[in-house]
């Protein structure tokens, strides 16, 4: 027998549970996927959860994907679970989508999670992102240029129309999982890819959060716990701005005598704030400029969001083409963003 001292059992968020939840697991085979379905077992009883499992296969990986994909149907069979398998062409998706395998696979996982939800097979999809992810998800949306939204990185709980998607993993560490397992003799399943640099996240997680583990050994908590403070700051601003918006964005053009004229043209549309209005912070000004956009289909990064509040100063410029669907003209008491979607554009084709 073993000397070692026992691990420590990986902690799971039961507030994100409720008496007589059905819900699919995630089970890739990989050890954070099993450790999630072996807790969430732990304590099915006592809370009153019904489980099932559920895998897709990517079809990336060839005969490991096959035996990755048994063993988890075996693992569903042993524990008398019931056990759902999804197959993708992940290749082919990424290349029709012109997506990174990575962009494919995740949006293909999540639109059938999507859909068990909606065809009412489970009330919650469980999967197991843990601390690791978390970190390396702030760290790779940092690198990217995130605002403080995106630094909130994996949130615990994503509201479906039906259902939700649960990460009841993110206050454990990847080490302490692994532990766990060996501990309790619980074998799974490695995947090769996730040591293979040529994928960002992966330099990301054996490289650069490496180094940084240097300056700081705690640096994977720091990381979560940022992302923690900006999910809170951002769902403070989404109360606020609900709050505040609507008295201040004004749909179309004023027209002489009073009144406010919109276009009927279904790829145009105006969006203006009264700039005597606008409150004098900056933070403010950049919630309000972007949210209105956002009302108009533009997601705005940095530059052209500074662009808008250079608008905004006195002497600024009249007129600025921010992207090839929206620009933005000041008037004396105005600034408009104005979209009109190009002909070719996704927005401009008639729908079905």
């Amino acid at each position: 027998m073993s000397d070692a001292p026992p691990s420590a059992v990986p902690p799971i968020d039961r507030k994100l549970l409720r008496p007589g939840m059905r819900i699919a697991v995630a089970v890739s085979g990989g050890a954070d996927s099993v450790a999630l379905l072996r807790r969430l077992m732990d304590v099915a009883s006592e809370i009153g959860l019904v489980l099932s499992i559920v895998h897709v296969h990517h079809g990336i990986r060839g005969a490991e994907a096959d035996s990755d994909a048994e063993f988890v149907a075996s693992l569903a069979a042993v524990h008398g679970l019931m056990f759902r398998r999804h197959d993708v062409d992940t290749p082919a998706t990424a290349q029709e989508n012109r997506e990174t395998l990575e962009e494919a696979a995740r949006n293909l996982r999540y639109a059938w999670f999507h859909d068990l939800l909606e065809q009412r097979e489970a009330d919650a999809v469980a999967t197991a992102h843990t601390l690791d992810d978390q970190a390396e998800t702030v760290l790779h949306k940092l690198l990217r240029g995130a605002w403080t939204e995106g630094l909130g990185g994996i949130h615990p709980v994503i509201q479906c129309a039906r259902g939700a998607i649960l990460r009841p993993f993110l206050g454990a560490r990847r080490s302490a999982i692994e532990a766990w397992l060996r501990q309790i003799g619980q074998v799974w399943r490695d995947d090769t890819t996730n040591t293979d640099t040529a994928f960002t996240r992966n330099r990301i997680r054996h490289e650069l959060l490496t180094m940084l583990v240097g300056y700081n050994p705690q640096i994977h908590s720091q990381l979560a716990n940022m992302a923690t403070l900006a999910r809170d700051e951002e769902y403070y601003w989404q109360d606020e701005l609900a709050r505040i918006l609507p008295g201040l964005l004004l749909p179309g053009k004023p027209v002489r005598g009073g009144g406010r004229a919109t276009s009927t043209h279904p790829d145009e549309a105006t969006l203006a704030v009264e700039i005597e209005r606008l409150p004098q912070s900056p933070a403010v000004r950049r919630r309000i400029l972007r949210a209105a956009a956002r009302q108009l289909g533009i997601a705005l990064n940095f530059d052209q969001t500074e662009r808008l509040m250079a608008m905004l100063a006195p002497g600024g410029s009249r007129r600025q083409q921010l992207t090839a669907e929206l620009h933005a003209e000041r008037s004396p008491r105005e600034l408009r963003l104005l979209k009109k979607s190009r002909p070719n554009s996704p927005a401009a084709q008639p729908s079905d």
